[in-house]
């Protein structure tokens, strides 16, 4: 049974920061607005900005400021404009017509200069949740959205780790994550009783840091 789902990235996000234990592993996020999104690419340089109720990597986009101007990538291509008023305009016509957040950018650590993140699966059966599966998501080549369903590639997490980060320690990571993903249950089931599976989407940085992009109620 798959229990209660929940739509909304926003209310997620604020029931995870609201415990200490987590709130260092999720990217700065706020609510879409033009100004909100010139003070974080001030900030961070990068980040994506994603609709607040959607799934499969649907109406993400990657925006960015650099020595060029300002520009945004969605799906395989990227576009450049001289200044942020031109870009926010070209944006306006490709988001989705729907809420969005902004996220800080992670630096995903890459496979062959492709992004890999990971995907955990839980369920609850009975009083108890079980691990259904870990494992990495290897964007196609030219894409930064790792979505299977976007023509990503499935690998164990282990191979994940030890073939994007071959300096760390991939068992020790592995057990973070695990670890990461039983305080999260807590807190869900907390805010949200009456869920039954729970899917959490991790980046691990260049530098090996966990962080949570997002957790899914309805996990693909």
């Amino acid at each position: 049974m798959a229990g209660r789902q929940l739509a909304s990235k926003w209310l997620k996000t604020k029931a995870l920061l609201s415990d200490g234990r987590i709130a260092g592993y999720i990217p700065r996020t706020v609510h879409y607005s033009n100004s909100a999104l010139h003070s974080m690419l001030g900030r961070f340089g990068n980040v994506v900005i994603k609709p607040i109720v959607g799934g499969g990597g649907y109406g993400v986009i990657k925006v960015f400021r650099d020595g060029r101007g300002y520009g945004f990538t969605y799906m395989a291509k990227t576009r450049m404009y001289r200044d942020f008023a031109g870009m926010t305009e070209a944006l306006k016509k490709v988001r989705v017509k729907r809420g969005y957040l902004i996220q800080q950018g992670i630096s995903l650590a890459r496979i062959a200069g492709r992004p890999i993140d990971y995907r955990v699966k839980v369920v609850k059966n009975g009083e108890h949740w079980e691990f259904r599966s870990m494992v990495g998501r290897l964007a196609r080549p030219g894409l930064f959205v790792t979505n299977l369903c976007k023509g990503g590639t499935m690998l164990t997490c282990r191979e994940g780790l030890r073939r994007s980060l071959p300096r760390i320690n991939s068992s020790a990571k592995r057990k973070e994550m695990r670890n990461l993903t039983l305080t999260c249950i807590q807190v869900m089931e907390r805010h949200f009783p009456g869920i039954g599976e729970l899917g959490f989407d991790y980046a691990v940085d260049r530098s090996g840091r966990i962080w949570i992009l997002e957790v899914n109620t309805r996990p693909q």
